[in-house]
Order: C-alpha cells, then structure tokens, then sequence
C-alpha cells in the first residue's frame, strides 16, 4: 500500500467539460475558510478528502484517473491536502479503508463496484466519516437503499451514452463497407456490460433506422453473454480476447475495462490492421495520446465532475447522500468528440445523434439496461 498525501494550492480550477450539480440539503455547521480566497468554496475545520484505488490504479487512464483528477481539482479550489491511495489488488481494499480512517479522512471515495463490500463495512464501522463510492449503489441486501447513511452512490446510466457510441460505430463501419463491430469487456460486472449493452442496442437502431445491415459480436444482450478477459490488466489474456474479436473482421471495437484497451490497440497494430477504438470513460485520444491515432471516439463518464462536485459539497459539512445518477440530460454521460476522423464521418451522422440525444433525453426513446441504476 502507498499512500500519497498531497497539499494543493488555493484556487479554483474548473473541471473540462461541462459541470454536474450535485446539490446537497440540510444546513451546515459553520465553516472556517481553509483557502486565501475571498470567494469560492470553504471548507469545514479539520476537512480531509481522500481516494483509494481499485486495482487498476490511478494510472489506468480511465476511472481511477479520472476520480483522481477531480479530487485534486476540488483540493486545489478548497487549499487543502488530499490523500490517495493505490490498492495492488482486492486483499488491500479493507485495509486501505482502515488506514485512511486512522489518518484521519472526513471524506472517503471509493473507486468502483469492486469495493463495494468493504466500503460499506467501513461506512458502517466509522459513521462520523462521509463516503462515497463510484459504479455502485452500496446495497448488497437489494432493498433499494443504501447500506450505510453516510455512503452517497456516484452512479452513471452509461447505456444512453453506449447507444450513441453503437449508432455512431455502426455508421463508420457501414460507411467502410465492413459492417462488422465488435466489444469485450474485463469483468462481467454492471458497470462493465452497460456499456456493452448500449452500444450493441445502438447498433440495432442504426440498422432499424438507415436500412443497415451491421453485425455485432463479442456481446449478447438478451442472453447477457460475451467475451471477458477476466480482469483489467492489460496483459496477454486481453490481448488474446482483443484478437478474438479483431478475427471476426470488425472494424471498430470496444474495449469495456480500463487498461485492457491498450491490448486492444496492441493487437491492433501488430497485426497491421485499419480497425480503430472506441474509448471509455475518459477521452481516450486526450488521456493517451500515444493510441489516438486508433481512437473513433470515447463514450465518457464525468467521474472527474462527479467526485470533484461531491468533494466540495463535503467539503462545506452540508453532505447529502442522495445517489447521483449521471445521465445524457445532466451531461454526466456523453459522447467525446471525433477528433481526426470528424471529416471523414458519414454525413449527416452528427445531426443523426444529436437527435437521438434529444430522443432519450425526452424520454421520446427508451434507452436502459439490466444494468442502468435506478433514478
């Protein structure tokens, strides 16, 4: 375990794209400004934030990256220190937990469904302490509520923005002449096979829609079966199941498991071939430039905006642990842009998705998955 503890500067940094409200209820306890500025956010007396990893690590370009990213930028516009911490794997999730309780923290994320159990066992233990945790709803008993009162769920209904990613995937391949998409996921998880089931349902609708006739494999949606590296390591298993789906002659794939895209890429180059990448979670051309060269596009999930917005509001002593879903509407789920292929797209494909945008937002289309949060 190493744990980083890290002093930010005041001032406000604001996060990229576009801010999710995470409004909280209830009146806090008088706060003593821990920053030099005379405007923006105060924290509370003794306010100490803190994030500990799953095992993908805060270098996974993708949700543990992101979460670190908005952390830091909430630390920075408070003026105060941030501990990290980096889980090698799932034996040092409960002990991570314990030692950042005995360091001190007032406010603890925890990076994905993976932690769910011992985060919930943490809250329970140390209910003076907020959390909050990422893809997952901290109801093991399936009640429909949270399993400790200090637990807020940070939760995104990425089906919507997977369906967009499908219909756009759907599109280039059909352009090419290929007709032929594919994805794989690490583990089968919800956060994982949401994503899954949004873009192969996105493809459906291209081909309802425009006639199309794009095949997609690597996943079932109606019998929730498909290919899974059974990890998020980028190692050879992935690279194995990346080629698998490669072998099938798709040309866009999407890897659903953070580090396993660069697999992916990796299969990719070595065999010479013209498919390209769909990112998740982050913007995978911006986060690492050495594959976006191979990057279509990335379905995003703000977890930067969502951690940092949830940080401050902790931050003020006024925590409200009411789960925040991140949808199209909110913008906490989107499309990133087509980077160097915007001028080869099909045309008219961007007003195509700006309308099924607006569809799903209205409520028009109804876009879910055995997966998607409750709201």
């Amino acid at each position: 375990m190493t744990i980083s503890r890290t002093k930010k500067l005041a001032g406000v940094v604001a996060a990229a794209g576009l801010l999710v409200a995470l409004s909280g209820c209830g009146s806090a306890p008088e706060a003593t400004p821990t920053n030099s500025e005379s405007e923006g956010p105060v924290a509370v007396e003794g306010f100490l934030p803190c994030l500990v990893s799953d095992d993908g690590g805060f270098n996974d370009k993708s949700f543990n990256q992101s979460a670190l990213t908005g952390m830091e930028s909430a630390a920075e516009e408070l003026g105060v220190e941030l501990i990290e911490v980096e889980s090698a794997s799932a034996n040092d999730y409960a002990p991570n937990l314990e030692n950042l309780v005995a360091e001190g923290c007032t406010f603890i994320v925890a990076v994905g469904f993976k932690l769910s159990a011992d985060t919930i066992a943490s809250a329970t233990a140390n209910p003076d302490v907020d959390y909050a945790i990422i893809d997952d709803s901290a109801d093991a008993d399936f009640n429909g509520e949270s399993d400790a009162p200090n637990i807020k769920p940070l939760l995104f209904d990425t089906v919507q923005a997977a369906y967009l990613g499908g219909y756009a995937a759907a599109a280039w391949s059909s352009e090419q002449g290929v007709n032929k998409v594919g994805t794989f996921g690490g583990i089968q998880i919800p956060p994982v096979t949401i994503f899954m089931d949004g873009f192969v349902d996105g493809v459906a609708k291209y081909n309802e829609d425009m006639g199309g006739a794009v095949e997609t494999f690597g996943w079932d949606v109606e019998a929730q079966e498909g290919s899974f590296t059974g990890g998020f390591a980028a190692n050879d298993t992935a690279k194995q199941t990346a080629q698998g789906i490669l072998d099938q002659g798709v040309d866009v794939v999407l890897p659903v498991g953070g580090p396993i895209y660069q697999s992916a890429a990796a299969a990719i180059t070595d065999a010479g071939s013209d498919s390209l990448l769909i990112g998740v979670d982050s913007d995978l051309a911006v986060v690492d430039p050495s594959v976006a060269e191979l990057v279509l596009f990335s379905i995003m999930k703000r977890i930067d905006v969502a951690v940092q917005d949830a940080t401050l509001q902790a931050a003020t002593g006024d925590f409200d642990v009411t789960p925040y879903v991140g949808t199209l509407e909110n913008e906490g789920v989107g499309l990133s842009g087509f980077g160097a292929f915007e001028s080869e797209l099909p045309e008219g494909l961007t007003d195509e998705l700006a309308a099924l945008q607006e569809q799903i937002i209205s409520g028009e289309l109804e876009v879910t998955s055995p997966s998607s949060p409750q709201q």
